[in-house]
């Protein structure tokens, strides 16, 4: 494990969400190249369709942001141990597997701008890839020995398939509550990045005080995430995001800016609402109507407060640490996840 060198964020500087991101994974870049590489290693097989599947999953990979959190929450007191890129690796590879289960699921064609693997090979080989990624994983955490980091990650990953379970289980959708919402997001998202921090501070050394207030920074920035992430899906374009925009309405999930929207709503605005939800392949019209009545609702305004309150709650928890270059790229990490979308 490489020293961390300086990290060089200007408070309250503008910043592209790209290059904030990049100077937040500064102190941690060559940890990072080398949790690319050991997800390599890890996945490595014998059978040539597992690497053909691997190999495209891997080129598709996107930012390392929980690895990033990991590797950071590994530095907050400064005793980084070289298991954290291994565990980095676990933890993005179980993610990977989500990803992968979820397009599945969704019969998603696009992800981040590329071929599911589902679209690319097969929907039966989306399945088992996506087990192979979730066995593979935690067979080289047992291999470690550490049964803590072990027993987060298994915690996170039955959360997040109960997740998923949680919202197939929706019989209407439009009656989905936000309360019922934030479940969902909590268990599928919130989950891991709580893990990551958690198995962060497991690998730097930290006692159980210092792992509980990460545990807690990386549920409040999970659930921040998240929202936002829904957010996006509505006002940004196919460009940005690599995925048609409005692909959460198309696919009838209902996230919160639609939550907040649809107790406002006026009866003919409902209907439109749910003619989009009636229909198997909505129009392009249809949804950008309903996207358009989201806005005027002032749904977008509400998931961003809503999300502005996590980050807050994220925040104060790092008040809790002790200063360090780690903790203050955590700090910047809070404002990447805001303002991704500009």
């Amino acid at each position: 494990m490489t020293a961390a060198p300086e990290l060089n964020i200007t408070a309250g500087s503008a910043r592209s969400p790209k290059s904030l991101l990049a100077e937040i994974q500064a102190p941690i870049r060559r940890d990072l190249d080398e949790v690319s590489r050991e997800m390599q290693r890890i996945v490595s097989s014998d059978l040539p369709l597992v690497g053909q599947v691997s190999t495209h999953l891997l080129a598709m990979r996107g930012k390392l942001f929980r690895p990033t959190i990991l590797l950071l929450a590994s530095r907050v007191e400064n005793t980084p141990q070289p298991r954290a890129v291994t565990l980095a690796a676990c933890v993005e590879l179980i993610h990977l597997a989500t990803l992968v289960h979820d397009d599945a699921v969704d019969h998603s064609a696009l992800r981040r701008g590329m071929p599911t693997v589902n679209s690319l090979f097969s929907h039966q080989i989306s399945v088992i890839m996506g087990d192979f990624l979730y066995s593979t994983a935690l067979t080289r955490l047992v291999g470690l020995g550490d049964i803590e980091a072990l027993h987060a990650l298994t915690r996170a990953s039955r959360e997040m398939t109960l997740g998923e379970m949680r919202q197939l289980a929706v019989i209407d959708a439009l009656a989905f509550t936000e309360e019922e919402y934030y479940a969902l997001i909590r268990a599928k998202t919130a989950s891991l990045i709580r893990a990551a921090c958690e198995i962060g501070a497991l690998a730097g050394g930290s006692g159980a005080g210092i792992r509980e207030t990460l545990g807690d920074f990386g549920e409040n920035l999970g659930m921040a995430f998240q929202i936002t992430d829904d957010l996006i899906d509505y006002i940004e374009a196919k460009e940005t995001t690599g995925k048609p925009s409005g692909l959460d309405l198309r696919e009838h999930k209902v996230t919160l800016p639609l939550i907040f929207a649809w107790r406002k709503a006026a009866s003919a605005a409902r209907r439109e609402i749910e003619k989009v939800f009636g229909a198997e392949k909505p129009a392009d019209g249809d949804v950008a109507r309903v996207i358009a009545i989201v806005g005027e609702a002032g749904g977008f305004e509400y998931a961003r407060e809503c999300g502005e309150s996590y980050a807050s709650r994220a925040r104060e928890a790092l008040t809790r640490l002790p200063e360090s270059v780690a903790r203050g790229a955590l700090d910047s990490s809070i404002s990447y996840v805001m303002d991704r979308h500009s």
